[in-house]
């Protein structure tokens, strides 16, 4: 493939690009189509309590649609599944590849720190690995929020080794330093470092334009060649339908979509109005659209029992696009301010966001640096004095301890996050003592998905949850719905040979009659 000048890259250059590197455009080219209903979807829309029973009932349906890839997990569904749903998440995992053994799911991995925001050592990461594969998966992605391939081509190497195909994530953001170059850079780093398969845009965000596509695919096209390239975004501004077209008309060859009505809002863009829109235009997706229909009424039928909320189309919203916050810290901060006493202040923390995060070399608003910059901003409102209280991890942010920062850090704010920040955190990220032999150790009756649970998750957590599944009441802990008051009464239940009892609430009497055995 001919070599492709990438600077200063316009609209005017995009044919060129495509001549070298691009897809066949226009009609009859075939577009696949990535589900993410079993992951992101819920987790964007439902808080990620999607119990296992939820996923078995819509799987095979979802199984027989024709979809490429069924994204199923990153850490955030162990993380829900142990400390809220009391669930075992290896258990979900298995079933689901028992159910339908000839379904490519997908894994995604989260940096060097999974579920928690400090980075857990190098065997706890290889071991997860190990895992997912052991499980079923054959398809194993990472993403790092500063795309700071030293965090992850390890793990994605490994992955390899086993046999998996692998994915690298060029995670999206916009900014002054997020340019074209930086990306040509990254994915060429993903390839020749990672050696992955194909490469996946992610957009946790929400940020991508019609007018940044036009740019954008096309320099990371130049450098992948013809490894499949995908694209991931949420429909925060209400652009993302309008993105996904124009991403098939540069070339891509994948889209992530969700079935609604678990779409849309600060999700995915619907499968079946993507579907619909590609096909008018003369792309060939190859999508039983009757499956998807089921799928989809088992969804609002979930939605309705137990009171969830379902996807609504978003407008455009530009004041998205100065704050970039995902859409579950808006809530969040405003609940905060509120207890404050502070609510008339919301407006002047969206502003203190975009400060902060210009300020800290543009993170991108994505776990865990949107955690980050927002809690340093409440932190900057709050007190009065911006920066006069530091947490931990603004400052080993700041210190590199998360991965090389793409810019420099304001000096004025360094200083201050420097002063103010913790003493026991010093300049030199300390080394991380291998954790696998001492859990091993510690609990040597457990197996090894166990273990890397109990790595991941700290205290009781995990004790918490084997309990619930020993008494059978796995996924229904407080997370789920009913949850707390179900486990009450089952366990009350279980624990009773003979007799009657009662329980009673305002709004609730349950009276149970037990027989002798």
């Amino acid at each position: 493939m001919a070599e492709i000048a990438t600077e200063n890259l316009t609209t005017e250059s995009i044919a060129e690009i495509m001549a070298a590197g691009g897809r066949p455009q226009g009609s009859q080219r075939e577009i696949n189509i990535i589900d993410t209903t079993l992951r992101d979807a819920h987790q964007s829309i439902w808080a990620t309590r999607m119990t296992t029973d939820h996923v078995l009932s819509m799987l095979d349906d979802l199984a027989d649609t024709g979809f490429e890839h069924i994204d199923l997990v990153a850490p955030i569904q162990f993380d829900v599944a142990v400390r809220y749903l009391k669930e075992d998440p290896w258990e979900r995992v298995r079933k689901v590849h028992e159910q339908a053994p000839n379904v490519k799911f997908r894994a995604l991995l989260r940096s060097k720190n999974l579920a928690a925001f400090d980075f857990l050592p190098d065997d706890v990461i290889i071991t997860w690995v190990d895992r997912l594969y052991a499980n079923g998966f054959r398809v194993i992605g990472s993403f790092d929020g500063l795309n700071d391939v030293d965090n992850i081509y390890e793990g994605l190497l490994h992955a390899k080794k086993l046999g998996a195909e692998t994915f690298g994530c060029l995670s999206y953001c916009l900014s002054p330093v997020h340019t074209d170059e930086l990306y040509i850079r990254k994915a060429q780093d993903l390839i020749d470092r990672a050696q992955v398969d194909r490469i996946m845009l992610k957009d946790a965000g929400g940020l991508l334009t019609p007018d940044r596509m036009k740019t954008l695919i096309p320099a990371i096209r130049s450098v992948i060649g013809d490894r499949p390239l995908e694209v991931h975004t949420h429909s925060l501004t209400g652009l993302s339908p309008l993105v996904y077209l124009y991403a098939a008309e540069l070339g891509v060859d994948s889209i992530h979509t969700s079935t609604a009505p678990l779409a849309n809002g600060p999700g995915q863009p619907s499968t079946q109005s993507l579907v619909r829109d590609l096909r008018a235009l003369g792309y060939t997706v190859n999508i039983d659209d009757e499956k998807l229909a089921k799928v989809s009424e088992r969804i609002q039928e979930i939605a309705d029992v137990e009171g969830k909320p379902v996807g609504v189309p978003r407008a455009y919203d530009g004041l998205h696009y100065m704050h970039q916050l995902p859409g579950g810290m808006l809530t969040n901060f405003e609940s905060q301010l509120a207890t404050a006493g502070l609510s008339d202040r919301f407006e002047e923390l969206l502003y203190e966001v975009a400060r902060v995060r210009e300020e800290l070399a543009f993170p991108i608003m994505i776990t865990p640096f949107a955690q980050f910059v927002g809690t340093q901003a409440v932190m900057n409102v709050i007190s009065g004095e911006r920066y006069s209280v530091v947490p931990n991890e603004i400052k080993k942010y700041a210190l590199g301890y998360y991965g090389e920062l793409l810019a420099p850090i304001d000096p004025d704010a360094l200083e201050k996050i420097r002063t103010n920040g913790s003493s026991e955190i010093t300049d030199e990220r300390p080394e991380l003592e291998p954790m696998m032999p001492r859990l091993k150790e510690r609990f040597p009756d457990e197996d090894v998905d166990m273990l890397v649970l109990r790595a991941m998750f700290a205290g009781s957590q995990v004790d918490e949850m084997k309990k619930f599944v020993a008494q059978g009441l796995s996924g229904q802990g407080e997370g789920a719905p009913g949850g707390s008051l179900m486990a009450l009464v089952k366990s009350l239940y279980e624990s009773t040979e003979q007799g009657q009892f009662s329980l009673s609430t305002p709004d609730l009497e349950i009276n149970l009659t037990k027989g002798a055995k």
